[in-house]
């Protein structure tokens, strides 16, 4: 039975359940509604995990519930990327000047248990497996779920759609007329395969994101407790070297082949793997605003989805439980004031994520094999260590602090407009000196 005075959170997965911790220490009752059966005591969906890149911003989030420790334990730090040419040998790139600060690969299946495991276990929590949302009154809480058992009706004080980026919240006030949205879908996919261990090992170095770029596309691979890979393909939907394009074992051996001859001897299962796994849509999802009437809203992907390549997608969620905790605390748990103070807080920082994941789409596809973009790396580093603190890169500030995301922005423009500027004053100082020694 529900409970009027309930906050009904719909959606289980990373953000739906770290924000049924966050409410029920606040002494708040919660529902929390999922579409799924307890993926606790299922299997995964085969070819859709991604493992998660959980940085400082994420683990920021689990400090506050006491989380960190235990995610942590089966986390593999990552301290840089390992570039993987067609030809030649793979280069390490620290992720920061010393060398020592890392982002995380970890199961986002683990990572959903255990905060399944502790958002059950918190007093006034209920969870409601098998629940598929199909009916919304933004204005009185009434919901309809679809289960095995029939429609099932439900009613809350606030509803939260924390259902991702399909969201079936977001929907649901869309019809309303409450909001409005755009999605705007890359002409990229993404599919999984598998590196399994090697007579018991890791194959690749486990201390690092191992990147394949070509150009038009790439591969990522990040390691697993058990001591595989899960890779990554991102390629174009269409066109030459596309997903449409490779279907026959002998095409898909050939490709691989010609261009990642390090992965075949790696992957006994690619090609069974290639022709099993989904590929997946990679977009942006953008709506205002994220709430209606101060009673239904939006958090996490369901507002503001953003593509992968930075690593940030669950990090940033994350950042906007802790920020609506502190709204209601700021608010006096005055939900019509902190939906729309989560919003006007929230909004810069999760449009300038979104627009830095697609500008870093673009570098690691197309860039970091460079020489010149890993010269210009290690002179970023040297400023790095000459200017401490006062110089950071975007990728430092990005995944190892707290500064929102639109400070980060505005941040870097100012660094760079700084190393401009010195740049044009060493170039008319040295151009004066020449210009004096040929006057004597």
């Amino acid at each position: 039975m529900s409970d009027p005075d309930e906050v009904a959170v719909v959606g289980a997965g990373l953000a739906g359940c770290l924000l049924a911790c966050f409410l029920a220490r606040r002494g708040l009752p919660v529902a929390l509604y999922e579409r799924r059966p307890d993926p606790r005591t299922g299997t995964a969906e085969r070819g859709r995990s991604i493992n998660l890149a959980l940085s400082e911003r994420g683990l920021d989030a689990l400090r506050r519930v006491g989380l960190d420790r235990q995610v942590m334990a089966e986390a593999l730090p990552m301290r840089g990327r390992v570039i993987h040419p067609v030809k030649g040998e793979p280069d390490f790139q620290p992720y920061s000047h010393d060398g020592a600060r890392a982002i995380n690969s970890i199961s986002r299946g683990a990572l959903n248990n255990a905060l399944l495991d502790a958002a059950a276990a918190l007093p006034g929590v209920r969870i409601a497996f098998g629940h598929r949302l199909t009916e919304l009154d933004p204005k009185t809480g009434e919901m309809t779920f679809d289960t095995e058992g029939g429609p099932v009706r439900a009613c809350a004080a606030v509803v939260i759609g924390a259902d991702g980026a399909g969201s079936a919240v977001r929907a649901q006030l869309l019809a309303h007329g409450g909001l409005t949205e755009s999605l705007d879908v890359l002409d990229y996919g993404y599919k999984e395969l598998t590196i399994p261990p090697l007579d018991g090992e890791f194959a690749l170095a486990p201390d690092a994101l191992h990147i394949w770029p070509r150009g038009t596309s790439m591969m990522i691979a990040l390691p697993n407790p058990d001591r595989s890979f899960t890779c990554t393909l991102f390629w174009p939907t269409s066109g030459t070297g596309s997903f449409a394009s490779l279907g026959d074992p002998a095409a898909i051996e050939g490709h691989f082949a010609a261009h990642y001859p390090d992965l075949g001897p790696l992957a006994p299962t690619l090609v069974e793997d290639y022709r099993r796994n989904p590929v997946g849509t990679l977009g942006t999802v953008r709506c205002r605003p994220w709430q209606v009437n101060g009673t239904a809203g939006l958090i996490g992907d369901a507002a503001h989805a953003i593509v992968p390549f930075y690593g940030q997608g669950a990090n940033c969620a994350f950042e906007d439980v802790v920020e609506l905790d502190r709204c209601l605390a700021e608010t006096g748990g005055d939900w019509t004031a902190a939906l729309p103070l989560l919003e006007a807080r929230r909004a810069d920082n999760t449009e300038a994520i979104a627009r830095m994941a697609l500008a870093n789409f673009v570098e690691m596809r197309d860039k970091v094999a460079s020489p010149m973009f890993q010269l210009g790396k290690k002179a970023e580093h040297l400023l790095e260590r000459a200017l401490p603190g006062r110089y950071v890169s975007r990728y430092e500030l990005v995944s190892f602090s707290t500064v929102p995301y639109a400070e980060v922005a505005r941040r870097v423009r100012r660094q760079h407009r700084m190393l401009g500027a010195g740049a044009l004053a060493l170039a008319v100082s040295a151009a004066a000196f020449v210009l004096l020694r040929r006057n004597r």
